[in-house]
């Protein structure tokens, strides 16, 4: 939903006087909410009766009175991986509700699935205190009705994985771009970073054998082969070099941008639960996926060297 779009809607209420969608510093795409003030607060009192709990484009929103700034309500977002793939949205905040007040709480979906769970979703508590509790209890538990343990944590860890992708935008600096026209639909990459549009005007279009390399900067004539990586539903990518404390999420943002995403994961140690240094990540469109590895093979995240290609089949030479 765009910031256009939630103006209109809440503009059928009363007068609006400004209205923020929040994005992520990094890849310019929606976090999932924003700030709407009005200019009267009759109009904001009635906003929330109206629209809070309104079923739109296959979500529930939520509507409130916004909370005031301060350090007890920031950083009180958990990332929940490992979640059963039955669990529904109300089942996780049954789940997490005792150990705080709930803002908001989501379970992530796969679009091309007709809305099958991921098995990850997100809890944002009022207090960061109430989200530590929740941390306490619940991390590596195995939740009534599961076989297996949930991971529980805090969402976007500045010491991790944020600081870790900053540096991706100065890595698609202009002089790494492709030349050539853009190949793809404009709004493909209406939320994703300013730099990706033009990174997406790849030469592919008009020359499929060539090959950006993100290393040399320059155009390569070497085909990018597939290979087996095509699985009936998407194109498999394979991401080496990743550190043993990887989550799903950060796939996610690596590869997000780029285009449709169908599904990620981290290979692990089952001893460890660690990430053994590699995942998979699987890409709906074939032109996507390759203008992914071109741009992240080679990237450097965190203190090491990514190594990202198609995903080939070891039986076969």
């Amino acid at each position: 939903m765009t910031q256009e779009e939630i103006r209109s809607l809440f503009s059928s209420i009363g007068e609006v006087e400004s209205c923020k969608l929040i994005r992520d510093k990094v890849t310019g795409q929606s976090l999932g909410y924003g700030f709407v003030n009005y200019v009267c607060a009759e109009a904001a009192e009635k906003a929330i009766n109206t629209l809070n709990g309104l079923r739109l484009q296959n979500k529930t929103i939520k509507v409130s009175y916004a909370r005031p700034s301060s350090e007890a309500i920031k950083g009180a977002n958990l990332y929940v991986s490992g979640l059963p793939k039955s669990m529904t949205q109300q089942d996780l905040e049954q789940l997490f509700a005792p150990y705080g007040g709930i803002i908001t709480s989501r379970i992530l979906c796969d679009n091309i699935t007709a809305g099958l769970s991921k098995g990850v979703g997100f809890v944002r508590f009022d207090q960061r205190v109430e989200a530590e509790r929740a941390i306490k209890h619940l991390h590596n538990t195995i939740p009534e009705g599961a076989t297996e343990a949930i991971t529980v944590k805090f969402a976007n860890n500045p010491s991790n994985n944020a600081k870790a992708i900053a540096p991706l935008a100065a890595y698609l600096s202009p002089q790494r771009r492709f030349p050539g026209p853009i190949h793809h639909p404009a709004n493909r990459f209406r939320y994703g970073l300013p730099p990706l549009s033009a990174a997406a005007a790849s030469p592919l279009a008009s020359n499929p054998s060539a090959r950006y390399s993100p290393l040399a900067g320059d155009i390569l004539t070497t085909p990018l082969l597939a290979g087996n990586a095509i699985n009936g539903t998407g194109w498999c990518i394979f991401v080496y070099n990743l550190a043993p404390d990887t989550e799903e999420n950060l796939l996610w943002q690596l590869f997000g941008p780029f285009g449709a995403v169908q599904s990620v994961k981290v290979i692990r140690d089952l001893q460890t639960n660690k990430c053994k240094g590699f995942g998979f990540v699987t890409m709906t469109n074939y032109d996507e996926a390759v203008v992914a590895i071109q741009t992240l093979n080679g990237y450097t995240l965190g203190n090491r060297v990514l190594q990202v290609s198609f995903k080939t089949n070891k039986g076969k030479s």
